[in-house]
């Protein structure tokens, strides 16, 4: 099938916040159990929670602020440019924390779609949001990003194709054993895995 979509992950895919989310937990004091942070504090007693979602957005905010783009980003960007598929940004982050990195780097989505906006990965909606404001089929679909998170939601979603990058060891434990995915070290190798995708997948391109 074509490639006609691709719902991309920012924080660890596209943009290195730098922190340091391990870290982070044990300064809240909640385990890693590979749900997403704020799920967890959803849970966590109010004293908890209170001073969990602060130290998040603190954290947050300094990482839209002070964080590098990752090398790959723009060849990734253009390359999908070039083909004629359009981009999505679906990120748990916050919409405060997206914008300030889109605004930094001059970078532009046909749709950015952040927790704010509804429910965050794995919950699939976000993906199937976006896939039906562009108008393009989960088949016709290809999914970025670094997390078991971003895998789940994708596969929950009935996205075609799925690219993870350089995920960390303690994300990894959590992919489903099930799971069909393309694994990249860098964005270097996200490229190149995508335009072999692009090839096969738009033989008249």
């Amino acid at each position: 099938m074509p490639i006609r979509a691709a719902l991309l992950d920012m924080d660890g895919t596209l943009f290195d916040s730098k922190i340091d989310w391990i870290s982070l937990r044990e300064q809240i004091q909640i385990p890693w159990d590979g749900r997403p942070i704020l799920a967890q504090l959803r849970q966590a007693p109010e004293d908890v929670r209170e001073k969990g979602l602060a130290l998040l957005h603190e954290a947050e905010r300094n990482g839209a602020e002070n964080g590098d783009l990752i090398h790959g980003t723009e060849e990734l960007l253009g390359l999908l440019h070039r083909h004629g598929v359009r981009g999505a940004l679906i990120t748990n982050n916050s919409r405060r924390s997206a914008e300030t990195v889109l605004k930094r780097y001059r970078l532009s989505f046909e749709l950015v779609l952040t927790r704010d906006d509804g429910t965050a990965k794995p919950d699939p909606a976000a993906f199937l949001r976006a896939l039906a404001e562009l108008e393009v089929e989960p088949a016709d679909a290809v999914a970025i990003g670094d997390a078991h998170l971003d895998l789940i939601a994708a596969q929950r979603a009935g996205i075609g194709e799925v690219i993870l990058v350089d995920t960390p060891a303690w994300m990894q434990e959590h992919i489903p054993s099930d799971a069909e995915y393309h694994a990249a070290t860098d964005l270097e190798e996200v490229c190149a895995v995508l335009g072999r995708l692009l090839r096969d997948g738009n033989p008249a391109g």
